[in-house]
């Protein structure tokens, strides 16, 4: 399964920052690395996060509740969580104004950790044709068709 790194999450966040605007920059280092740490998180030697939708979920939402960015928290939530999914071999089929409503409540405490995981799981559709990442390098290359709020 593939999960972004500190470096692929640094990356995203530059490229959209350069395509949406805002200002770039890390506010909080220790929370950044918390966020990208937490899909990756076991107790007991179990995942706290078993399944690619939870993994997702927590790491979008890390992201955007922990804001280690100086700006584009939500955007870089959404856009790791999306990534994520994709390169996995899923897509979230929602339309764009419920994602937006959903990371904004995200964003303001309405929903929580596992609120977000449930309203994200019913969604997941596979991709036509695409199974499970393999490890492959990181695909900062793919990163620009992904579609990011601009708000």
């Amino acid at each position: 399964m593939w999960l972004p790194n500190l470096q692929d999450v640094i990356g995203l966040h530059g490229k959209i920052i350069a395509q949406s605007g805002g200002m770039k920059g890390i506010r909080d280092r220790g929370a950044l690395e918390s966020a990208i740490a937490q899909p990756r998180m076991t107790f007991g030697g179990q995942d706290l996060y078993p399944d690619l939708t939870e993994k997702a979920a927590a790491l979008g939402y890390s992201l955007i509740r922990n804001h280690p960015f100086i700006d584009g928290n939500k955007r870089i939530g959404h856009a790791a969580m999306e990534i994520t999914l994709v390169l996995n071999g899923y897509e979230i089929d929602a339309d764009v104004d419920e994602q937006e409503q959903v990371i904004l409540a995200v964003a303001v405490g309405e929903l929580s950790r596992a609120e977000f995981a449930a309203w994200l799981k019913p969604r997941l559709t596979p991709l036509v044709g695409k199974g499970e990442a393999k490890a492959t390098p990181s695909p900062l290359s793919q990163w620009g068709q992904f579609p990011i709020f601009t708000g």
